[in-house]
């Protein structure tokens, strides 16, 4: 297991030469692309040439710097990400050419009529509802201006070749990480959660995509190697847990040390760098804004209502990862996810059988000896 380990480890640190990656990219003229929410159609950016990257900000230094112009009783999420961007400390931030929003939450909306004075913001327009086909062709419209907008700002022209050519390849880039996780499935699963977390994390700051998944292909074979050697030999009979929810990431993994200190075993992650975009392919055989319309909207965001995407994703995931509890993890003040935490209860108790628990944290150390409490508790009863 040591080498698979150190594959572990290195697909890990990504991020830590994530900084020094991109400067060379600026450097070579390569125009960069921020966003915050999985509904940024990453395909368009690089069938534009650029380069996608998160400005999500996960920590909570920077919050009390957001407070002097956003109010305290808001997502740590939006502060912690527009902290950054004000001190000027994200390096990320600082190196986009552009930087893309969307309407999810009305805190998000309002952060980027802030941020629009510091840097060029362009804003998509989401529909609250994912149901009827005027939604979809509305998002269709808003990914098509977003075309525009990329094409005037870096004076290029994005042809439905390089967008078809894009979206095949982020395809396989779904597909490589979904056999990654999938292994989950397996029981007792071959790794835990939180190896599996820190490589899916570190995937998002990877601007070598073809090399990032020669290396977690490597990783793959060489697990499925040792599971047939049988060299592989994980805990036996440790409960096997669901986390849904807000993103998970930074501070909050403080989630996912917790559960593995009391014993759990974190089989799935449904949240946005999980499996919420990776289990739905783009349709590579229609026209490609179609096809991106149709996969990007129907994302599984407590921001639409009705929301039964999610639902019906959480009780597929149940199913197949043989989940034995629901750990649904929310920010504070995230009141669309709040507000769902009954029907994802109702799912996980009465319509699977299996114990659901709620959690609502935000960036500071400060809960952990509560959340441990809990989390000890909720796996103790699964045991």
């Amino acid at each position: 297991m040591q080498h698979i380990d150190s594959m572990i480890q290195a697909l890990a640190k990504t991020r830590d030469s994530a900084i020094a990656d991109l400067q060379q990219l600026k450097d070579a003229g390569t125009k960069i692309v921020g966003a915050y929410c999985l509904f940024a159609p990453i395909e368009l950016i690089a069938a534009a040439g650029a380069v996608p990257v998160s400005l999500c900000g996960m920590t909570n230094d920077p919050i009390i710097h957001a407070e002097k112009h956003l109010p305290r009783n808001l997502c740590p999420l939006i502060k912690s990400s527009y902290g950054y961007a004000v001190t000027g400390t994200c390096p990320y931030f600082y190196y986009s050419d552009l930087v893309v929003g969307e309407t999810t939450c009305d805190g998000k909306k309002k952060m980027f009529e802030l941020l629009a004075k510091i840097a060029p913001v362009h804003v998509m327009r989401l529909p609250q509802a994912n149901d009827r086909p005027e939604d979809v062709q509305a998002w269709k419209q808003e990914i098509i201006r977003l075309k525009d907008r990329i094409e005037q700002e870096f004076n290029l022209i994005i042809t439905d070749d390089t967008l078809r050519q894009a979206i095949k390849e982020k395809n396989e880039e779904r597909r490589v990480y979904r056999e990654l996780y999938g292994l989950s499935k397996l029981t007792p699963p071959p790794l835990r959660g939180s190896q599996v977390h820190r490589v899916l994390y570190g995937s998002g700051y990877a601007f070598d995509k073809t090399a990032q998944l020669t290396k977690v292909r490597s990783l793959i074979d060489a697990i499925k190697d040792a599971c047939n050697r049988g060299e592989i030999h994980s805990p036996v009979g440790r409960p096997r847990i669901l986390i849904t929810g807000c993103p998970i990431g930074g501070a909050t993994e403080k989630i996912i040390t917790l559960i593995e200190e009391s014993g759990g075993e974190i089989v799935c992650f449904e949240n946005c760098g999980g499996a919420k975009d990776r289990e739905f392919l783009v349709d590579e055989t229609i026209d490609p804004y179609d096809a991106l319309a149709q996969k990007y909207i129907r994302l599984a965001c407590s921001c639409m209502s009705p929301n039964n995407s999610r639902i019906e994703l959480l009780s597929r995931l149940i199913d197949e990862y043989r989940a034995q509890g629901v750990i649904d993890v929310v920010l504070h003040a995230c009141h669309t996810y709040n507000m769902e935490t009954w029907r994802v209860k109702e799912l996980a108790q009465k319509d699977k059988g299996i114990p659901y628990l709620h959690l609502e944290t935000d960036y500071s150390p400060g809960d952990e000896g509560q959340l441990r409490t809990r989390i000890s508790a909720f796996v103790e009863m699964l045991s």
